[in-house]
């Protein structure tokens, strides 16, 4: 019996494209955590993370016929999910407006920077929300889904340089908003052992 989990994703690929639903549902579960994380790191919404999720892998099927094996598919995938988020953080722009839970929500946040002997999850995860977008999407890419920074090109459609730049910049703008709050932190703590070194 064939197992599915251990074919690349290009002979799966080429399977889906006979209709074979086993090997779509085994890219399906290969990419949806991946993806998962990177759409609600970028949306800050669980609801449409998922939303969106749903919608990338539907696209998959949907223009199975119109792939590319050319190209990487998680080349592939990753850009249609991009493309998703950045749609929707359009979208966004175009409506702002306050509602009851968006100012729960800046009111919890204002209450968690008050809280020094906050982790540096809850730190890096609340300065990475802030991160301008080309900066985030980089950044989200090669240092927590772990693609290559040639990857990352093909997925934005810009030059290897500008990846590199992007991600560089992505971390010096984290180091320099993270280092103070860590050594505050650290200061409150004497004795508590800190990654400040992490950065």
């Amino acid at each position: 019996m064939l197992n599915r989990d251990t074919l690349p994703d290009l002979d799966l690929m080429r399977r889906v494209q006979e209709g074979e639903m086993v090997s779509y549902n085994t890219l399906v579960n290969r990419y949806k955590d991946r993806l998962f994380n990177v759409l609600y790191r970028m949306l800050s919404s669980e609801d449409e993370a998922n939303d969106l999720l749903q919608e990338t892998f539907l696209r998959v099927w949907q223009h199975k016929m119109s792939y590319d094996f050319r190209f990487a598919f998680s080349t592939w995938i990753y850009t249609i999910a991009l493309n998703l988020a950045r749609n929707e953080l359009r979208r966004r722009k175009k409506i702002k407006f306050l509602d009851i839970f968006d100012f729960a929500d800046k009111l919890a946040a204002k209450e968690e920077k008050k809280d020094t002997s906050a982790n540096l999850k809850t730190l890096l995860e609340a300065e990475m929300k802030r991160l301008p977008e080309k900066y985030k999407t980089a950044f989200l890419l090669r240092d927590v889904d772990n693609l290559s920074y040639e990857e990352i090109a093909q997925v934005l459609g810009v030059p290897l340089g500008t990846v590199k730049s992007r991600v560089n910049r992505a971390r010096a703008i984290l180091r320099t908003r993270l280092k103070p709050r860590l050594e505050e932190s650290y200061e409150l703590s004497k004795g508590t052992i800190l990654p400040i070194n992490i950065l």
